[in-house]
């Protein structure tokens, strides 16, 4: 098997692995009524830009354009990390390693008149940054995101190396 394709198979197995975590993540939300912090939300931007980002490396690999794939590859183990970087930082907000942030809510938008207001002050939840919701094997949603992202990253950045490796002429 070539670098390029072993480069496709692992950037086919990071757009699976992803779209598995993003869709858990969103299935805890919707189907487990999880709501999610600010944070949590900003820890899902990630896999917006890379997972995308990753279908268009794939696309340069299947063009024999490894060394741009390769490029568009570091690109996406840095997003990763950068996710990767939140799920610890969160983490360790909710054990209390670290402050967390000062302005982490969650909840729903508030009524469109006055009148409704007070009801609406009752039933909205407010989700913080620093109480994890849900923990599995030690680990809360930020902590298993931490996981994922980094084991993303890692796997971005195989798919990156290979392309880059196949990429240069003989």
């Amino acid at each position: 098997m070539t670098d390029t394709a072993k480069s496709k198979a692992i950037a086919l197995l990071l757009l699976a692995a992803g779209l598995a975590v993003i869709c858990t993540a969103w299935g805890f939300q919707l189907i487990g009524g999880y709501v999610p912090c600010k944070l949590c939300l900003e820890q899902r931007v990630p896999y917006y830009a890379g997972l995308p980002l990753t279908v268009f490396g794939l696309l340069l690999m299947s063009r024999s354009r490894p060394r741009l794939a390769g490029g568009v590859m570091v690109v996406v183990a840095l997003v990763f990390a950068y996710g990767a970087g939140l799920g610890i930082y969160q983490s360790g907000a909710e054990w209390g390693f670290w402050a967390g942030p000062s302005d982490c809510g969650g909840g729903s938008a508030g009524p469109a008149d006055a009148t409704n207001m007070l009801s609406a002050l009752k039933s909205t939840r407010v989700v913080s940054c620093t109480e994890a919701s849900w923990r599995m094997l030690g680990l809360s949603f930020a902590g298993w995101n931490a996981v994922a992202s980094a084991g993303l990253t890692l796997l971005a950045a195989l798919s990156a190396a290979l392309s880059l490796r196949g990429g240069r002429q003989p």
